[in-house]
Order: C-alpha cells, then sequence, then structure tokens
C-alpha cells in the first residue's frame, strides 16, 4: 500500500494603506520594483521583470543581453480582485519544464475600506514537485520566502 503526501498551502497576508486597484497593480503591472533582488535565476544581468496581464500570459525576467526566464504562468487574471499563477521552479532552484510538477499561488485583493486592502497569498499543491517538496515548502513559507516578498510589495505599495 503507498501514501500520497499532500502539503497543507504556504498562507501569508499583508494590509496595505492602498484601494484595491493601487494593490491589484503595483502587485502585477510594477513586479520588478519590489520583487526581492535575490529571488531571480535570470543568469546575467537583469534588464527587466515582465507579468503578462492576462489569463495564459507568463511571468518572467529578461537579461539585459535578450535572455529570457519564464518561472510563472499566468492561470487567472480577475482585476483587482484575484491572479493565479503557477510556480514554475525545481525544489532545487531552477526552473521546472514539467508543468505536471509545477505549484500554484493565488493571490487576493480584498478592500478593507476606500484606502485599505487585505493582500492574501496562498501557494498550494508543493507536492507536485515531486521529491524535495517539503524543502520547497519550508522555503517559500520562511521569513525569506513569501512574508519577505510580501513585505518588498507592501513597502513599495505606499511608496
Amino acid at each position: 500500500m503507498s501514501t500520497h503526501s499532500t502539503a497543507a498551502p504556504v498562507r501569508t497576508s499583508v494590509v496595505v494603506q492602498a484601494p484595491v486597484q493601487r494593490a491589484f497593480e503595483v502587485f502585477t503591472r510594477d513586479m520588478m520594483a519590489w520583487w526581492p533582488e535575490d529571488h531571480h535565476l535570470l543568469e546575467g544581468e537583469l534588464g527587466e521583470m515582465v507579468f503578462e496581464a492576462r489569463a495564459g500570459g507568463r511571468i518572467y525576467d529578461r537579461a539585459t543581453d535578450g535572455r529570457e526566464c519564464t518561472w510563472a504562468r499566468v492561470v487567472a487574471y480577475e482585476p483587482p480582485g484575484r491572479v493565479v499563477f503557477t510556480w514554475d521552479i525545481s525544489p532545487s532552484w531552477e526552473i521546472e519544464t514539467d508543468l505536471e510538477r509545477t505549484s500554484e499561488v493565488e493571490v487576493r485583493f480584498i478592500a478593507e475600506g476606500d484606502s485599505r486592502t487585505r493582500v492574501e497569498l496562498e501557494h498550494r499543491n508543493l507536492e507536485r514537485h515531486g521529491d524535495g517538496w517539503e524543502g520547497m515548502s519550508d522555503a517559500v513559507s520562511s521569513p525569506g520566502g513569501w512574508p519577505k516578498t510580501l513585505a518588498a510589495y507592501a513597502a513599495r505599495v505606499v511608496a
């Protein structure tokens, strides 16, 4: 008899002092301005970080020499309330080319008034990464993972 282990989703949230529309736009259209510099897999100098704002789009880094590193695919794009993207990064922190071995990140933007938004992030299906998924789960839930990333995002929203 075999057992199948399922990862608990990694959840974190932050409240930002901004209307929901701005909170959504900064997350999607201004990602390069807040994404931590040490959270890129691209070899070479980073020229830009692109979030293709549509279901079926990509999230990728482009080097100054034109090379690209696609690390996510946009599954749902529902402004200003929700965005879902895949996490095409393996437990060894390399691009995962087997799309069956990727996890998913959902971000919800919930208005708490005219100028306040709660941003809830859920990184789920981590077990799809196969061997080593537990380390990936530990990394993204650690202080240097999603909490660090959302803190950088929150600082950018109010800048």
